[in-house]
């Protein structure tokens, strides 16, 4: 192949990693075949650490720097707050319900729903559910990551996207079939390998691109760079975002951020109160500690550890490519690794994607199939008194891990029809957030509530979208109305629905208090119970401002000449002292 880009060096790289992958596929094959908790939670054995570097591993798919690198080419490093404002429900996840995931004792998110709420509604909800997370969205993402590698592949060996399919297609049926094997544990020792590959070859990427000429190290990006390409906060602004500049939001969106925003909405990875694969490892976790623990390593990594190599690198392309136009703005981050890296470090970069590729790909198919197994398909058609139950789910979960891989390759060559549906599934979640995380706090909320508050967003967002928007004008877009609108909506509807239906059975409300112990009100036994751990409060909002301070005072010392990243420093100090005192206090609070 005359476009071919590496070196026998590269080749032997990226071979070694491949046999390693599909070792520990191997190594793991037969502890996943054991029973259904070993396939889709390691057997709940997974220590703090690799619960956590699963966790980040699985978020640094291959197309978050290409992302990122397509945000900071058109807003700055400020356009980077579409995603650094979902720390503040991230970490409420750890000190909330990391625990009481844990504590629940079940296989996935969806067997909540029965275990929760009870009767036809649960049973009803708890099918769709099933259909929907485990196939039709997850089939939505799997799309996007294929689509990233389909770029990477491209650009790497200068072909078109069509004729990148195969190679992609072949990589992704690799990935099924080990994520088929090896079951949770393997994946998840996997992911933590492969995250350390991933940040090495992101870091080493970002010094390269720092050494060329045109860039001239950390003060070429500050002389040679436009000032608002460097500011980590947006503009305030009434106007609608213009397409390339500042970062400019209203009033009205900045509060939407910071008050709604990251309890209110429901969107894959991010859901309040925790879902998808991050409480499938908070479950699988070997303690309750090992889930609030891997949690916490979670979001300080996501948010203050890994964003700035990418964001250096997106950086530096816009001065090395500046003939990108905003649509191929992403293929900086690419054209990077391949230009600028010699022979061996090229085949590390190489890796390094295949990593975050795969990573994301085997917790997608393993999670997926975990939720039509044993939340659609284990209920109905295996019986529970089948002697050979745990052998028939596991053998169900590789055929779905298999279905799954087929399924996604003919959407991933129509992902454009896809990334429409994918928005609008998003923005219609907005409001379903509150009904998630009072499950946990409130007996009152019932499976109505939680089967309204899915569907109300749906016709809050048509209404604002086809009649208030319209009606109100720019101003309102502008303002994030239409956000206000549907949240307030879905809110109202769902209460409303929640006292018009009956309460849950007191034999339901109380088999889950006494199992998962929860904070909050309820009512037990014609009781009233109400507690509160006050220290969670505290460590959560110490947190907050510890990873932000974090993340702003690296950002500082790379970009801001002068004494502001000491600034960023004591803040950091000050409220990681806080924080240390009131996790303590909440994790002894929690023992008792």
């Amino acid at each position: 192949m005359n476009n071919w880009p590496f070196a026998r060096a590269d080749e032997l790289i990226i071979l070694a990693y491949l046999v390693f992958a599909l070792w520990i596929a191997l190594r793991y094959r037969k502890q996943a075949s054991r029973s259904f908790s070993d396939f889709i939670l390691g057997g709940r054995s997974l220590p703090w650490y690799l619960a956590g570097l699963s966790m980040v591993a699985t978020t640094f798919a291959a197309d978050t720097p290409l992302w990122v690198t397509e945000k900071v080419a058109q807003h700055g490093v400020s356009g980077n707050w579409l995603w650094w404002n979902m720390l503040i429900g991230g970490m409420l996840t750890t000190f909330f319900f990391a625990r009481y995931w844990r504590r629940a004792g079940i296989l996935t998110e969806l067997e909540l729903l029965e275990f929760r709420y009870s009767g036809k509604a649960a049973s009803w909800l708890r099918s769709v559910r099933a259909v929907y997370l485990g196939g039709f969205l997850n089939l939505v993402i799997l799309a996007w990551v294929n689509k990233a590698m389909l770029v990477i592949i491209s650009v790497f060996f200068d072909m078109t996207e069509s004729e990148a399919l195969g190679w992609v297609f072949g990589l992704m049926a690799f990935v099924a079939a080990y994520s088929a094997l090896s079951g949770l544990k393997g994946i998840v020792v996997t992911d933590a390998v492969q995250f350390i590959m991933a940040m090495t070859g992101s870091v080493v990427l970002a010094v390269v691109v720092l050494r060329q000429p045109e860039v001239g190290g950390l003060s070429g990006l500050q002389q040679r760079l436009p000032q608002w390409r460097l500011d980590f906060f947006p503009s305030f602004s009434s106007q609608p975002d213009q397409l390339i500049g500042a970062f400019s939001i209203s009033i009205g969106a900045f509060l939407s951020y910071f008050t709604l925003q990251w309890w209110a909405s429901w969107y894959p990875g991010n859901e309040p109160g925790g879902g998808g694969y991050i409480s499938q490892r908070m479950m699988g976790s070997k303690t309750e500690k090992d889930a609030v623990h891997a949690s916490l390593f979670f979001q300080i990594a996501h948010y203050a550890l890994r964003p700035w190599p990418w964001i250096i690198v997106a950086l530096g392309a816009l001065l090395l490519y500046p003939g990108l136009g905003l649509e191929d703005s992403s293929k900086g981050y690419v054209l990077a690794m391949k230009d600028l890296l010699p022979a061996g470090l090229k085949g590390l970069l190489f890796v390094a994607f295949l990593s975050a590729y795969m990573s994301t790909i085997s917790t997608q198919l393993n999670w997926g199939a975990g939720y039509l197994t044993h939340d659609l398909w284990g209920r109905f058609a295996i019986s529970v008194k089948d002697a050979s139950r745990e052998r028939k789910l596991v053998r169900s979960s590789r055929v779905f891990t298999l279905l799954l891989m087929l399924l996604s390759m003919p959407l991933t060559a129509r992902l454009g029809m896809i990334d429409e549906a994918a928005n609008f599934l998003i923005r219609s979640g907005a409001g379903l957030g509150l009904v998630l995380i009072l499950r946990w706090y409130w007996w009152r909320v019932n499976a109505w509530s939680e089967i309204s508050a899915t569907i109300l967003p749906i016709a809050g967002m048509l209404l604002s979208t086809y009649w208030l928007e319209n009606a109100l004008g720019p101003e309102f877009v502008a303002a994030n109305g239409s956000f206000y609108f549907t949240v307030a909506f879905t809110t109202l509807g769902w209460l409303l629905v929640t006292f018009l239906t009956p309460a849950e059975s007191e034999a339901t409300l109380s088999r889950f208090y006494q199992k998962v112990r929860p904070d909050g009100i309820w009512k037990i036994g014609g009781q009233r119970k109400a507690h509160f751990n006050v220290f969670r409060l505290i460590a959560w909002l110490m947190a907050v401002v510890l990873t932000y301070s974090a993340l702003f005072g690296v950002g500082a010392l790379l970009l801001h000449p002068g004494s502001e990243w000491m600034y960023w420093t004591l803040s950091a100090v000050i409220s990681g002292s806080v924080f240390i005192w009131a996790f303590r206090k909440s994790e002894h609070a929690a023992a008792l």
